[in-house]
């Protein structure tokens, strides 16, 4: 008889509700670094902000989009706005597109699909999760947020300078930093021209 190793899915750890980034699929994701919290290495603060060049790709992106837009028509929403989308799972989004005559602000987590979201870089940690890799998380959330009724899903990645560019009902591809990427009618983005107009090196 032979016996087929399988690999021992880890043991997930209660996460206090203060260092939970999101929750996708009744599973607590915590921010990166959230075991240096627990163990006092590090302070909340330190690991819940954006990096310099994640807070200013997401405002450079925010501000492109917003001066295209019809912005009657669209609302664009950052900080990680947060999006209900069932219960158990509640996302955050950096850039989320929303189609104004389909949302009323409140105090509460949007729970109407955006339009558009764009991520810059991951911010939870996925040890002890479940997840088994990046790849696997940015999979999982942007199929769920499709399954919710987002029509496109822009994911910017700093390390690797990708672009995975994820639409809903037609195949899935990864781009480099100067490839054009249509976002709405008459709003294009290529984000190596973006970053070159404003002189800033990537």
């Amino acid at each position: 008889m032979v016996v087929i190793a399988t690999k021992r899915r880890p043991k997930i750890r209660k996460i206090p509700a203060h260092l939970v980034y999101e929750e996708l699929d009744g599973q607590a994701l915590p921010y990166r670094g959230y075991l240096e919290v627990l163990s006092g290495k590090k302070t909340l603060e330190e690991i819940m902000g954006s990096s310099s060049l994640q807070a200013v790709l997401v405002y450079l992106i925010g501000l492109y989009i917003g001066i295209r837009i019809n912005r009657k028509k669209y609302l664009i929403a950052s900080n990680e706005s947060g999006l209900h989308v069932s219960s158990g799972s509640n996302l955050a989004n950096d850039i989320a597109i929303f189609e104004k005559d389909k949302i009323t602000l409140t105090d509460k987590y949007f729970d109407v699909a955006p339009k558009i979201v764009i991520e810059v870089d991951i911010k939870v940690a996925l040890e002890e999760t479940g997840l088994t890799s990046d790849l696997a998380y940015v999979l999982n959330k942007s199929q769920k947020m499709l399954d919710f009724g987002v029509e496109k899903v822009i994911w910017i990645t700093t390390q690797t300078k990708k672009i995975f560019v994820i639409t809903a009902n037609v195949p899935w591809y990864l781009v480099n930093y100067d490839e054009n990427i249509p976002l709405m009618e008459d709003c294009t983005l290529n984000l190596a021209q973006l970053l070159r107009d404003e002189e800033i090196d990537y």
